[in-house]
């Protein structure tokens, strides 16, 4: 019996799912039949004698690693264990490996006779003088498997297979074959019964597979009849029960995918699918922010898109920030535009950037629009060429009534103040301020700076159409000394009222303050273009609103209009 023989011990289920042991006693140790040896060279294995042979032809047969000991060396007892710290094995090819508490080996009562899963130990291998072996057939834990094939940087074909799974219950029939095999090409013995560790046992998986799935996933019809057929010809029965050995199926989509296999699928004729295209709801936010990409973009801006962090200034701080150049979440757009505009000074002439993200302030969240832009050189003031980017852009998001006012930082605003004092100014439509605009102190650029929440709620797809005037427009200019101080707009809104309807537009077309230009005191020239819709302006007319504009600017004390 077997039994008198062999022992087992197992120390860990999780290790070593099952193990099985099989006694042949008076083999005869000799060279392979050539049948054996081609089909093994053919495979890429060497022959070695009939025992070993006759154990890797199984394997390739069937999928199952086979290992033969010599009972004789083997002793009485087969431990599967970890190895011990500091244990040492000599392997049948004469290498040696340190191994550790990470790796399984079969042991006897003494030392390790073979690493589990990977390569037997020469102190029990067979030989020519072998009479008695004990056949292994095992299932080990994959992952254990393949970290000690990684540790100790050797593959074989039987770790490649318990790398990737194989079915505890193929054991039984790999036994049989090999045990079989063996006596028709050594002779021997095998004692009635088998040593065998399997406390929790795999059982087949039931799938319940529909008819009309398998017509929907394979676009065609198979008959109910050749369905059955090809379920039985691979071992499924049609409940479905799946066999242990087909790890790969565990989903009805799986049996669906042998079906299509074996009935051909170059019978399944190419069909469109069918499916109802349902356009996705408009995302007004998208919407609106594609469309002020494109406009900025079409004014020459380029977009930058910057981390969220900043390295000061901020209100939340980071818990865990990737460096201390970003420890807290910006505040505003405009600190990182400016880095931008400084790493990009010496490649470029004119820089005009926008931005649109997020900030967090006063404890909210806010998704801004920002915008930067240079003058080519210092001498140049691009305050009003930055205007009239603003300007168009609202005027093409369909906004109206746009006016500047002066510029008031509430308390959350004041903490980033970042705007040159007397260049700046808060953009209002009608009572509502949507957004700033500025020098930037300290630099030479001028920005922008919009809520993009309340831009959007504004904004509008519809816009009033304006005929252009058939009769011909007229521009004067006029030049006005006012006191250092007095906002820009402030003038602009006495020309525009004592002109009435007949001004078409109002252009500040310079700005100085030269040597001929009192102390204090600051020169603006303006284009004023006059047009009627019904009739041509006679110069008669138009002198008349030069002297109604006059009058009305020289009314402040302080304003001279130079003649």
């Amino acid at each position: 019996m077997k039994k008198d023989f062999i022992k087992l011990q197992i120390e860990n289920q999780e290790d070593c799912p099952r193990y099985t042991a099989k006694v042949i006693t008076g083999v005869k140790v000799k060279s392979s039949p050539k049948w054996i040896q081609q089909r093994l060279k053919a495979c890429g294995l060497q022959p070695i004698n009939n025992i070993v042979d006759a154990a890797n032809y199984v394997m390739l047969e069937m999928g199952q690693p086979i290992h033969a000991f010599d009972l004789d060396k083997v002793g009485k007892k087969i431990i599967v264990r970890r190895a011990k710290k500091g244990e040492k094995i000599k392997t049948l090819d004469d290498k040696t490996y340190k191994l550790d508490k990470d790796i399984l080996v079969i042991a006897d009562s003494n030392k390790p006779i073979a690493i589990a899963g990977i390569k037997g130990g020469d102190t029990t291998g067979v030989d020519k003088k072998t009479k008695n072996i004990v056949i292994e057939a095992a299932n080990f834990n994959r992952l254990l498997t393949r970290r000690a094939c990684q540790k100790l940087k050797l593959k074989t074909d039987a770790s490649w297979r318990f790398e990737n799974g194989i079915d505890p219950n193929l054991i039984d029939l790999a036994q049989e074959r090999v045990c079989a095999l063996i006596q028709e090409i050594a002779g021997g013995k095998v004692l009635r019964g088998m040593v065998d560790f399997y406390p929790k046992k795999v059982l087949v998986k039931k799938i319940q597979l529909n008819l009309d799935y398998v017509e929907r996933l394979l676009g065609i019809k198979i008959p109910k009849r050749e369905i059955s057929k090809i379920l039985r010809s691979l071992g499924f029965m049609f409940q479905v029960e799946v066999p242990t050995r087909r790890l790969d199926v565990s989903l009805p989509e799986d049996l669906i995918e042998e079906i299509g296999r074996i009935y051909g699928y170059g019978k399944i004729k190419s069909v469109f699918p069918r499916a109802s295209l349902i356009p996705p709801q408009r995302n007004i936010d998208i919407f609106w922010e594609d469309r002020i990409k494109d406009i900025l973009k079409e004014l020459g801006f380029s977009e930058v898109y910057n981390y969220s962090f900043v390295e000061q200034g901020g209100e939340i701080e980071v818990a865990n920030p990737i460096s201390r150049k970003q420890k807290y979440l910006r505040p505003s757009l405009i600190p990182n535009l400016l880095k931008n505009v400084k790493d990009n000074l010496n490649n470029f002439k004119k820089i005009k950037i926008f931005e649109l993200g997020k900030i967090f302030l006063g404890g909210q969240e806010k998704k801004m629009l920002a915008g930067l832009m240079t003058a080519e050189n210092k001498t140049i003031d691009i305050f009003y060429q930055v205007k009239g980017v603003v300007d168009l852009m609202l005027k093409k998001l369909g906004l109206s009534n746009i006016w500047y006012d002066s510029y008031q930082p509430t308390p959350e605003q004041s903490k980033i103040d970042i705007w040159q004092k007397g260049e700046c100014a808060e953009i209002k439509v009608d009572n509502q301020e949507i957004g700033f605009l500025g020098k930037i102190s300290s630099e030479e650029v001028v920005a922008f700076d919009f809520d993009f929440e309340k831009l959007i709620k504004l904004a509008s797809e519809e816009h009033e159409y304006q005929p252009i005037s058939k009769f011909p427009a007229a521009v004067r200019d006029l030049a006005v000394i006012i006191v250092q101080g007095v906002l820009v707009e402030e003038v602009l809104n006495k020309i525009n009222a004592a002109g009435g309807p007949l001004i078409r537009d109002v252009d500040l077309f310079d700005m100085y303050g030269g040597e001929e230009i009192p102390a204090g005191k600051k020169n603006l020239a303006f284009h004023i273009i006059f047009q009627a819709e019904d009739h041509t302006l006679t110069a008669e007319e138009i002198d008349k609103l030069m002297a109604k504009i006059v009058k009305a600017l020289e009314k402040e004390p302080s304003w001279e209009v130079r003649k």
